[in-house]
């Protein structure tokens, strides 16, 4: 065939219309099975229960082979690094540990701030917990150690439990920065020493998937309250003003309004350090984007700013000369180990837990997003692990609860980092500026710390962007964000927190109460059934109504479930099964006077010694038929199943005609059988069994009868724990799918003959 041919076939196959080229199909491809319900479905597929392990007997297991998995597990460092490519990854790992050490000490000094800490706390942090993250982390990319979300938490627990007005000295009301910095500095500790055990904890017990229940919009609506949050805190420093120190609800807003206050009290020349300190960093950064395609490594601008600022603080004497606030004394060396104090854990439980999802929710996002760039796989249980240990065990050196970063984390990679060794290195490097090179930084000016702490709040700033995006994607996830953001602003980190998790969960179960309901018609030509207020195609099968729910049906939507059923049917099934009962009483009142007159006669008749002939035959049958109400035709044949789903479900139409809706005189239902789409049910409760019962008795009253379709496997083992096939409802009541449903009521209606048209048509 010519390519000039095979074109123009291509051409016309395009301009053929969706209806023929269905019809093209349909020719080549057909389906022919029997109907299928749930009994027969399970005997051809030899279906039978899954057997559950018991995942205790495998932990329990002692051998050699168990105790290296479980030390591979629990220990990843001893997996990769033996394997580790030294000629391949070795010299990009040091570039990157290095690029992130320069980073790293100037977000420490500034983060300690954040903190409510003394600087010196921040190189702490910057060094214990990275090592440890090293031996037990699972990502190759992620930088552990101080982030500004985490230490503006860590502050608002310090400046709460220990404010400045408990330190007052009495005779010039200056505050005692020694003991308030020794008291806060034990309250970090233990914070993150109880943080470390719950991240520890929960990943022990295989708990990782918590972090599941803070949504997208939830945590980026929670970060960019608290980068709001953190921008306000710096205010004092930026301005050199002295501020009360305040916690709880809405002490966002009146820090803010304290600081307008007492604007006309602030230093200039703070106010100066800061804005020339802001300009050097924004320019550098404008300069590093511009040159980053021929620069090796990105200029450090933080690290180079710190040294400018520091050297020109000392040489002028900016704090004596100005009264510009320095960072003061920083020790050399190392501290040793101290044990948390385990009295300050009942104040601090609820900001722990709140820290440790907060943390592990930013350090699993952004280790999944570099292991799906790079094609490897991070445990979440394992990082809750790793992440605890490096809280726990920075706890016990004075460190304050860490996070990963995510500029030093896209600055890791992007400089050629591989593997954990680069967080190694760079921590290895700050223990070299702790050790050696920290008290050269005693001049440095808290005001360019808040100045590089404000430039780096660019990125989360920035996801205010989000309304507009969500605005016209999701409203719902508009309403979380926007929700989370005027909490977290209002309530405080810690309580914003819980308000915004409470409200995203009770949203997912407003939205399971309100679903979609529809009532469904088939597409012509095809099995597949649509919503016809949807499609104007599909079209309802005569005698049968389809009805299908979007959500599962529990006990938060069951009542709503069945009264949008009997709605959408066009039956007021409440009224009519009502009036029916009150005329079938009616009736038996009637009959019952009947007999008492009948019975009457014959007592008068016997008493006066004659024979009363009373043609009782015609109220005697009426009475007899009228007492066969409810009577029922169960005898099952066991040749013919699909014969004896109709016959069970056929109670009403075998009784006497007297009981009857037409023969009371009610309007009889549109159509004959029900059908209930249950393919959206995950899972079945108590109410939703009673609520489904409800429905196959209300709608038998009124002769209709009732099938169920679509439901799978693990609703169905539910269906039977809850006992609710019984003698009238069936597994032969239960469909496979919709249409095997809806040609079965067709063949089977349950009362007046089927339309032959109606099935040749499916």
């Amino acid at each position: 065939m010519e390519p000039s041919e095979a074109s123009g076939q291509r051409d016309t196959q395009a301009l053929l219309s969706t209806t023929q080229e269905m019809e093209l199909r349909r020719r080549d491809y057909q389906v022919e099975r029997p109907l299928l319900n749930q009994k027969q479905l399970e005997e051809l597929g030899r279906w039978s229960s899954v057997t559950g392990t018991h995942q205790w007997r495998t932990w329990l297991q002692c051998s050699h082979a168990r105790a290296r998995a479980l030390l591979l597990q629990y220990l990843p460092v001893l997996a990769w690094l033996p394997r580790y490519p030294v000629r391949d990854w070795l010299l990009g790992d040091l570039l990157s540990g290095l690029s992130v050490a320069i980073m790293q000490l100037p977000q420490g000094l500034a983060y300690a701030l954040l903190a409510g800490l003394p600087p010196v706390f921040g190189l702490y942090s910057s060094f214990y917990p990275v090592f440890i993250y090293f031996l037990f982390g699972t990502s190759r990319h992620i930088s552990v150690g101080t982030f500004a979300v985490m230490s503006v938490m860590v502050g608002s627990v310090t400046e709460s439990l220990a404010p400045d007005e408990d330190f007052l000295q009495d005779l010039n009301s200056t505050v005692n920065e020694t003991a308030r910095d020794a008291a806060r500095v034990q309250l970090a500790s233990a914070l993150s020493v109880l943080v470390g055990l719950f991240q520890v904890g929960l990943g022990l017990v295989h708990f990782g998937f918590v972090v599941t229940y803070l949504s997208e919009p939830l945590v980026r609506g929670y970060t960019t309250a608290a980068s709001v949050q953190v921008f306000i805190s710096q205010l004092k420093y930026v301005f050199g003003l002295q501020l009360s120190s305040r916690s709880g609800p809405l002490s966002i807003i009146y820090t803010l309004l304290e600081v307008c206050w007492k604007l006309p009290q602030s230093v200039v020349g703070t106010m100066v350090t800061a804005l020339v300190a802001g300009v050097v960093l924004v320019v550098m950064k404008l300069l590093n984007d511009k040159l980053q395609r021929h620069l090796p490594l990105p200029i450090p601008r933080e690290l180079l700013t710190l040294i400018g600022a520091t050297g020109i603080s000392y040489g002028v004497g900016l704090k004596h000369r100005f009264g510009v606030d320095v960072v003061g004394d920083i020790p050399a060396g190392l501290i040793p180990p101290v044990a948390p104090n385990s009295q300050l854990f009942a104040k601090l439980v609820g900001n722990a837990f709140a820290i440790a999802v907060v943390g592990f929710a930013i350090a699993i996002s952004l280790g999944k997003i570099f292991a799906l760039r790079h094609g490897y796989r991070v445990d979440s249980n394992q990082e809750l692990v790793a992440l605890g240990l490096s809280n726990l065990i920075g706890g016990v050196f004075q460190c304050f609860p860490v996070s990963c970063s995510m500029s030093r984390s896209l600055v890791q990679e992007s400089t050629g980092g591989n593997t954990q060794v680069a967080g190694a290195v760079s921590s290895l490097f700050i223990l070299i500026i702790i050790v050696k090179l920290g008290e050269l930084f005693q001049d440095l000016p808290k005001a360019v710390l808040a100045a590089a702490i404000i430039v780096n709040l660019k990125g989360m700033l920035m996801q205010f962007t989000d309304i507009c995006s969500l605005w016209k994607a999701n409203r719902m996830d508009l309403l979380i964000w926007l929700v989370t953001f005027v909490a977290t602003i209002l309530l405080n980190l810690d309580l914003g927190l819980a308000a915004a998790v409470a409200f995203s969960l009770l949203l997912v179960v407003f939205r399971t109460q309100l679903p979609h309901y529809s009532i469904l018609g088939q597409v012509p030509d095809t099995d597949i059934y649509r919503d016809v207020a949807e499609y104007s195609e599909a079209r309802e099968v005569p005698g049968v109504k389809v009805f299908r729910s979007s959500a599962t049906v529990y006990f938060a939507n069951a009542e709503l479930y069945s009264d949008t059923l009997k709605q959408k049917c066009g039956v007021d099934v409440d009224r009519l099964i009502s009036r029916k009962k009150k005329l079938l009483k009616k009736k038996e009142l009637k009959l019952k006077r009947l007999l008492k007159e009948e019975k009457l006669q014959r007592q008068a008749a016997a008493s006066k010694g004659t024979s009363v002939s009373i043609n009782a035959n015609t109220s005697i049958r009426d009475i007899e038929s009228n007492n066969m109400e409810g009577s029922k035709a169960k005898q099952v044949s066991a040749g013919k199943e699909l014969e004896d789903t109709a016959a069970s479900g056929q109670e009403d139409a075998k009784a006497p005609d007297g009981s009857t809706l037409k023969a009371l005189g009610l309007p009889q239902p549109d159509f004959h059988s029900l059908v209930l789409d249950l393919g959206a049910l995950s899972f079945v409760d108590t109410v939703c069994l009673k609520s489904l019962k409800n429905i196959f008795r209300d709608f038998r009253e009124i002769e209709v009868e009732v099938y169920m379709a679509a439901c799978h496997t693990p609703v169905v083992t539910q269906l039977e724990a809850g006992h609710f096939f019984d003698a009238s409802i069936t597994k032969q009541h239960l469909f496979a799918s919709v249409h095997d449903a809806v040609v079965f009521a067709l063949q089977h209606p349950r009362s007046g003959p089927v339309s032959p048209v109606s099935v040749t048509q499916l």
